[in-house]
This record gives C-alpha cells, sequence and structure tokens, in this order.
C-alpha cells in the first residue's frame, strides 16, 4: 500500500471562447506544501483545490498550475459605415484644400482610414457568465485530484515491490549471519580458553576470577545475537508497515536509521571474516533501501 511523493497529472477543458489546462505534479518533501499558480481573478478555486489535494495526499511538495487562453479570433469586429463615410468626405475636403493651395498630400490607405478612431469597434471576446466558468472549473478538481493520487500510487506500488524485494534480502543475509555466527562459536570458545589459560600461566598472583570476569565481558561484547534479534523484529516491522494505508514515509526512515545502526554493530563485532563479509553486504542492501524510502509518502 506504498505510496510515493513524486507524481502528474494533467487536465483539460474550455468553456465558449476559454479553455485551460492543468498541471499538477509533486517532489519529495518532510511535509505537505501546496504551492498554486493560478491566473488573476481565479481566488474562488483556491480553497477547494487546497482542500482536495490535503484529502488526499499525505506528505511532499504539490506545485499546481492553472494556464487560461481565449479562442483565436474570439470577440467582434465592426466597421462604423456612417463614421467611415464622415472620415472619408472629411478627407477629400482635406485633400482638395490642399491641392487649391498648391499642397500634394500623400495617398491615403484603408488600413490608415481603419485606424482611425471610431470607424472599427473591436470587442472583446464574451468569456460568459463567470461563475459558469467558475463553476466548470471547480469540477474539474476531484478528476484532477484523483489521477494525481492515482499517479503516485502507481509508482509507489513500483517502490513496494522494489522494498518487498530487497527486505527478502535482508532477512536472507540475516539467517546468513546467523548460521555464521553459531560457526564461530565453537572456535570462540576454544580461543578463550586458551587466552585464559595463557594469562594464567603467565600472571603469577593474578585472581582467577578477576581474569575470567575479563574474559566473559570480551565475549558479551563479541555476542552479535542482540543485533540479529533486532534485525529480525526490524525486518518484520518495515513488512508490516508495507502493508499499512496510508503517510508511512517517516516511519520507514526512522526503522532504515535503526537497521543501519545493527548492521554497523554488527560488522564492527563481527570477528571473523564471513560474519564480516555478510555485514557488509547487509549495509549496501540497506543504503540500497533508504534511496527508496525517500521517495515514500
Amino acid at each position: 500500500m506504498v505510496n510515493s511523493m513524486t507524481g502528474f497529472a494533467a487536465r483539460q477543458g474550455d468553456l465558449g471562447a476559454v479553455s485551460w489546462n492543468w498541471e499538477i505534479r509533486s517532489v519529495n518533501a518532510r511535509g505537505l506544501d501546496i504551492r498554486l499558480r493560478l491566473p488573476e481573478g481565479m481566488d474562488a478555486v483556491e480553497a477547494p483545490l487546497r482542500k482536495a489535494i490535503a484529502a488526499k495526499i499525505g506528505r511532499g511538495n504539490v506545485t499546481l498550475t492553472l494556464r487560461m487562453q481565449r479562442a483565436e479570433g474570439a470577440g467582434h469586429v465592426a466597421v462604423d459605415t456612417a463614421q467611415l463615410s464622415r472620415v472619408i468626405s472629411a478627407l477629400k475636403l482635406a485633400e482638395d484644400e490642399a491641392r487649391a493651395q498648391g499642397v500634394n498630400l500623400a495617398a491615403s490607405s484603408g488600413a490608415a482610414l481603419l485606424g482611425l478612431r471610431g470607424v472599427v469597434d473591436i470587442s472583446a471576446p464574451d468569456d460568459g457568465d463567470p461563475a459558469e466558468l467558475i463553476n466548470a472549473l471547480q469540477k474539474d478538481i476531484a478528476p484532477l485530484v484523483a489521477d494525481f493520487a492515482g499517479a503516485r500510487a502507481d509508482e509507489g506500488a513500483s517502490i513496494g515491490v522494489v522494498l518487498d524485494g530487497q527486505l527478502k534480502q535482508v532477512r536472507g543475509l540475516v539467517e546468513a549471519a546467523t548460521q555464521a555466527a553459531n560457526d564461530r562459536s565453537a572456535a570462540q570458545a576454544a580461543k578463550f580458553r586458551a587466552n585464559l589459560a595463557g594469562i594464567m600461566d603467565n600472571a603469577e598472583g593474578a585472581d582467577p576470577d578477576r581474569v575470567a570476569q575479563e574474559l566473559a565481558i570480551l565475549a558479551i561484547k563479541a555476542d552479535v545475537t542482540e543485533e540479529l534479534d533486532r534485525l529480525q523484529t526490524h525486518v518484520k516491522a518495515a513488512e508490516d508497515l508495507l502493508q499499512l494505508k496510508g503517510v508511512i514515509g517517516r516511519k520507514f526512515d526512522f526503522l532504515m536509521q535503526e537497521f543501519n545502526r545493527e548492521a554497523n554493530t554488527l560488522c564492527s563485532k563481527s570477528g571473523s571474516a564471513d560474519l564480516t563479509a555478510i555485514g557488509l553486504n547487509l549495509k549496501t542492501v540497506i543504503d540500497q533501501m533508504r534511496e527508496q524510502v525517500q521517495n515514500v509518502e
């Protein structure tokens, strides 16, 4: 039931001469950060957007952008023929007067005439009832956020498969480490007995109980049973987390720190080449898991 903190969704719509495009995407973050980029005048959709996103998304830096366009050719262009006639009459009068005074005027163009005030009326496109536009935009919110949450869930499912496989590797390595630790027990016991005999032979007047106590302390320090038991417990806890719904990323991240701590201690107390090699492999898999967990919601 893992959700990713990264995802993307897009949606389009139109109403009359107005069309729009939604885009929503997210990246990793410690908490939930929602950033909206809306055109001027779209304040009415901000609160519903934030509410819808917060209801579906638990963590991540979420950016939503709404772009709006008017269709080309929208609007109305009309020529005021009466005004155009008055302009032409005035122009003819000006040209006649100029010729009478021996002045030649440059020929007038149609574009120049149409550019004169009052000749052409260009009206803005009719965007319709603003309330209808807002209502249409608000209807897009639920399916847009659902698509976005679905994209995060799909990516999360892939992460879950990877994490499950990595946990199986960890469990296998812990079992191998347990076997290696058991195999070294007899050798360690013989080594401690030999050390004790050597110390007693060369330490005249030494307290046998004190020497035995010191060797027992060394034996305890070399014992990795607790570390292996805790690693088994962490594997079970991680497997349980993968089955939960909701925001699990922070818990998983903390659990990975515990995994790493036990693996480091195992390597430092290994006392054998075989156990050290297993511990290093364990640390490698744990590091790979931590990279995946960074994307978990």
